[in-house]
C-alpha cells in the first residue's frame, strides 16, 4: 500500500476539496499543515522548489493539482489504506 502524505493548509479551497475526497473515501492520509509546521513547509520547498498546496506525496513522490490528486485517489481507493 502506498504511503500518503498531504501537504496543505486549511484556508486553501483546493486543499478543502482534496480533504473532502479523502474523508468521503475514508482514506488514511498523514496531514502536513504547512501554515503551522515549518518543517513540513521546508521539506515541500526543498523537494519541489514550490510552496504550492495541495501536494500529495505518494511513496515520497509529490503530486500537485487538486483535480489530479482527487482523480488519483478515486482511481486507486481500493488499493489504499482506510481509516479504522
Amino acid at each position: 500500500m502506498p504511503k500518503l502524505e498531504l501537504y496543505k493548509f486549511d484556508a486553501c479551497p483546493f486543499c478543502v476539496r482534496v480533504m473532502s475526497t479523502i474523508n468521503d473515501l475514508n482514506l488514511k492520509v498523514k496531514m502536513r499543515d504547512i501554515q503551522y509546521d515549518n518543517e513540513s513547509l521546508n521539506k515541500l520547498v526543498k523537494d519541489t522548489g514550490r510552496r504550492t498546496v495541495p501536494c500529495l506525496y505518494i511513496d515520497g513522490n509529490p503530486m500537485f493539482e487538486s483535480s489530479d490528486i482527487i482523480a488519483w485517489l478515486e482511481d486507486n481507493s481500493d488499493k489504499l489504506e482506510k481509516n479504522s
